[in-house]
């Protein structure tokens, strides 16, 4: 790995911490942090990545302390797996211009993926999303792309960067954005033509009503992600005081389940978690919530080292069925009791338990068919 000193500026824990002590049993023991000395990140699992930039969203850079304010919460509540190997990178360096901070964030998340660490990237304003494809775009790597946020930021009027920031990342050329969702929209917040515009082109797009209703079918698609990305004003104003959107959406637990999934998932390699502002965040519970949200994904994570893939078939449940003429093999992991189908090209891919038993009741499965849409 590269030297990436010259993108990041360490941290001061105690500082942070305002000099209260820490037991054993607390996350903040358990990390390793980029205070004098860079940590040595070999057997290191999950990095934590600070960006604390804000002029995609503000005519200047206020809430700076951001990732901070999540850390005090973060390194206060208690560490349960052992196995998940923790290390905190401070913070990305603030650029000149805002595109200078996009580069330092494609840089770092870049040498960490490549390297085998997954990301999680907290505070700074929703555009940086784009600077985290830009880290995979970097590679020429195609990618799975999950954003959660109660609007949709294809605005091409706005002169906001985080309002049409999506616009680059679905249509730049080169492209390599595989296949992309959009969990948890309100929308009252979204043009309907907008709406339309995704479903032509075959990305799966989940209003907030959907999510909460079977939040359980929303983690197939999240174990297929490469990369995920979520605005907090996805989460509503009563469970997170920052989130200043709507009095509606989702729950935090809502929030904190859809992480777990992320921390499940074998294919991903980065998590955002954006628009945390700590000036509008009465009592700190927003940055509280976030670092509950960093938790979970953790706990996932720790159930994901448990879990196996398709190919270690001795460890699934296998199902023969048929609809539509057509037959496929549906399996059940033993351990986690997560499920995947067989496609006609015979790939594994991610399905629910709903899937089969569609299926199994000779009716075409919904996520087969919108798969099979858009492999054509």
């Amino acid at each position: 790995m590269h030297d990436l000193h010259d993108y990041l500026e360490p941290i001061h824990v105690n500082g942070i911490l305002e000099d209260e002590s820490l037991t054993d049993g607390q996350i903040g023991k358990h990390i390793q942090v980029f205070e004098d000395n860079m940590p040595d990140l070999d057997a290191v699992d999950v990095v934590l990545l600070g960006v604390p930039e804000y002029r995609g969203q503000l005519l200047n850079n206020k809430g700076t302390d951001g990732p901070d304010t999540i850390r005090k919460k973060l390194y206060r509540l208690h560490f349960w797996h052992q196995d998940v190997v923790l290390a905190d990178m401070g913070n990305i360096k603030t650029g000149m211009t805002l595109n200078d901070t996009y580069a330092a964030v494609k840089t770092v998340v870049s040498e960490l993926v490549q390297s085998g660490k997954t990301v999680v990237l907290i505070g700074g304003s929703h555009d940086i999303t784009l600077a985290q494809y830009e880290a995979y775009r970097s590679h020429e790597k195609t990618v799975e792309v999950t954003c959660v946020d109660a609007a949709v930021d294809l605005h091409g009027e706005s002169s906001v960067r985080s309002e049409n920031f999506l616009l680059d990342l679905l249509t730049g050329e080169p492209n390599l954005v595989k296949h992309y969702n959009h969990m948890a929209f309100q929308s009252y917040f979204v043009h309907p033509r907008m709406m339309e515009t995704l479903n032509k082109l075959h990305f799966d797009c989940f209003r907030v009503g959907v999510v909460q209703e079977s939040i359980e079918e929303m983690e197939p698609p999240i174990r297929h992600t490469d990369m995920m990305s979520i605005d907090i004003q996805a989460i509503k104003h009563s469970d997170s005081p920052a989130s200043r959107l709507s009095s509606n959406g989702l729950s935090g637990t809502e929030a904190c389940t859809l992480v777990r999934y992320a921390g499940m998932s074998h294919k991903l390699s980065s998590l955002g978690i954006y628009g945390y502002r700590p000036e509008e965040d009465s009592h700190e519970l927003s940055a509280l919530q976030i670092a509950q949200m960093i938790w979970y994904f953790v706990d996932g994570f720790h159930k994901k080292k448990q879990d196996i893939l398709p190919e270690e078939t001795q460890d699934f449940i296998e199902f023969h069925t048929a609809f539509a003429q057509v037959e496929t093999t549906f399996l059940q992991s033993k351990r986690s009791k997560r499920w995947w189908m067989k496609m006609p090209d015979g790939k594994w891919v991610a399905c629910s338990y709903k899937d089969y038993v569609e299926a199994s009741s000779n009716q075409i499965p919904e996520r087969w068919l919108r798969l099979q849409e858009r492999d054509c």
